[in-house]
């Protein structure tokens, strides 16, 4: 059976060509910072922005006829999946322009921006020039809401398409009942959070070009800094603080930030993820605290920084891998829960997580109960559906396997089993937390892997399954 015509190439197609032009759009935006510090690295953001907004154009005028087509879930699934890899393309094409790296170390470096995975290949970022490294900031910063998001809500109608695209990031909820008014919600709300993450930095002492590319990084959980020492490089508990409030933050809902106001703060109380991040932060501080030598401040930085995948750090690699056994063990299970539903965040989520054990714990109630009875799952005082929890167990096996066979291959090119699984997780969830193993010297093949795992962590897998199956489709005829 065919599930791949012609006309659902074209539907992809053109509707991806909008995309493509907002992409464009994006690699134009650090020309501003070459101006103002004077790099003159012009031509290096021009050739790839005209590249994607002029074949934007192009695809949009020759499929003009599809434009009223009806989209259906997998055409926004196939459209997200290439519009995230394109995107990475098109950032990488311009860190390749104007650092001269390796262009797959250059792609790859642009999807850990763009996927907020904040894992670097360039050794030293503080020789970047100015204007790469706000470029790698404010991909982190789009990248965080979703690229889709971003677009849809600046340059689309409202709609079906709009809704298919929202769906296809993995995203559900709604604060209000259109997508379109939603996004611009959204939109607000983080705009408002990144003021207030660049005002704080700045009373805190951190100078502007630094503290705009930090918020964007934090509030994002990207991680992706600026410092070589990332933010460990300020030597400042003032800045920890807010860097650690900005991390939780963005870990958090959009749906429970914009019922704050109206709930005077009980949304945040109420909400059922919130209270177990919190939860988990306060427990595994506590125990590492009691069972290690390390700073505290260290322990709970990195801790907020493991759950809410955003990689920064206040330590250096080799410093985090030295590490006892038992600390890193416990932030590999941090990194793979990750924080909620409906955030910046990336990993499986602690929704699917509590999903799982509650779908668990269903299972040896009904054992235990009377024959035939029927236990229902409740969340939030609302029935969770059978198929939530099955879905939710499906996701996690897919997202470990996934894990499973790169950890296999960092093994089978011999490196360290315990980095490996540890910077592997890191990928997969868009951490960005190390001990070492990601290096420029990795082997091309692992980069390449690596490069995958970001982009089917961002997009949760299926939406780049569906896109692979769509090409096999296609390529067999």
């Amino acid at each position: 059976m065919r599930y791949i015509n012609k006309t659902d190439v074209f539907i992809v197609v053109r509707n991806l060509s909008k995309i493509m032009i907002g992409i464009g759009v994006m690699c134009l935006i650090p020309i501003i910072i070459d101006l103002i510090y004077l790099e003159f690295n012009l031509i290096g953001y021009l050739i790839p922005a005209l590249i994607s907004i002029g074949l934007g154009y192009g695809i949009s005028y020759t499929f003009k006829d599809y434009t009223n087509k009806r989209m259906r879930l997998k055409h926004g699934m196939i459209i997200s999946s290439l519009a995230w890899l394109w995107a990475a393309i098109i950032g990488g094409l311009a860190m390749f322009l104007i650092t001269q790296h390796c262009f797959v170390d250059a792609v790859f470096e642009s999807m850990s921006a763009l996927t907020g995975s904040g894992v670097t290949l360039y050794p030293n970022v503080e020789i970047l020039p100015n204007s790469i490294l706000f470029f790698r900031a404010f991909q982190q910063w789009i990248g965080g809401l979703g690229i889709i998001v971003m677009i849809i809500a600046i340059l689309t109608r409202p709609g079906t398409v709009s809704s298919r695209l929202y769906e296809s990031e993995a995203r559900e909820e709604r604060l209000k009942p259109s997508v379109k008014a939603t996004l611009m919600q959204t939109l607000k709300i983080y705009g408002i959070y990144t003021a207030l993450g660049i005002i704080l930095y700045l009373l805190a002492g951190m100078p502007l070009f630094d503290a705009i590319c930090n918020t964007f990084t934090t509030i994002s959980t990207g991680g992706m800094s600026i410092k070589n020492a990332n933010i460990g490089y300020y030597q400042n508990d003032v800045i920890y603080f807010i860097t650690i409030v900005l991390m939780i933050l963005g870990a958090t809902s959009f749906l429970v930030h914009y019922k704050v106001i109206k709930t005077k703060g009980k949304s945040l109380i109420q909400d059922l993820q919130f209270k177990v991040m919190i939860s988990v932060i306060a427990i595994v501080t506590v125990i590492l605290y009691f069972t290690t030598k390390i700073m505290p401040m260290e322990i709970v930085f990195t801790v907020v920084s493991a759950i809410t995948t955003t990689g920064a750090s206040i330590q250096s690699s080799a410093t985090l891998a030295g590490w006892p056994s038992f600390v890193l063990i416990c932030l590999m299970c941090l990194m793979l829960v990750g924080g909620s539903s409906g955030s910046t965040v990336g990993a499986i989520k602690l929704t699917r997580v509590i999903l799982f054990f509650k779908g668990i714990y269903k299972h040896i109630r009904e054992i235990m109960s009377p024959e035939g009875r029927i236990v229902p799952i409740k969340m939030a005082n609302h029935k969770i559906p059978e198929k939530a929890v099955a879905d939710s167990g499906n996701y996690i096996t897919l997202y470990l396997i996934c894990i499973m066979i790169t950890w296999a291959l960092f093994c089978f090119y011999g490196h360290d089993p315990f980095s490996s699984i540890f910077d592997t997780i890191s990928m997969q969830s868009n951490v960005g937390l190390s001990t070492g193993a990601i290096t420029p010297a990795l082997e091309m093949p692992l980069k390449i892997i690596g490069i995958f795992n970001m982009w089917t962590g961002r997009l949760e897998i299926y939406p780049v399954l569906i896109t692979l199956r769509a090409m096999f489709e296609i390529f067999k005829r």
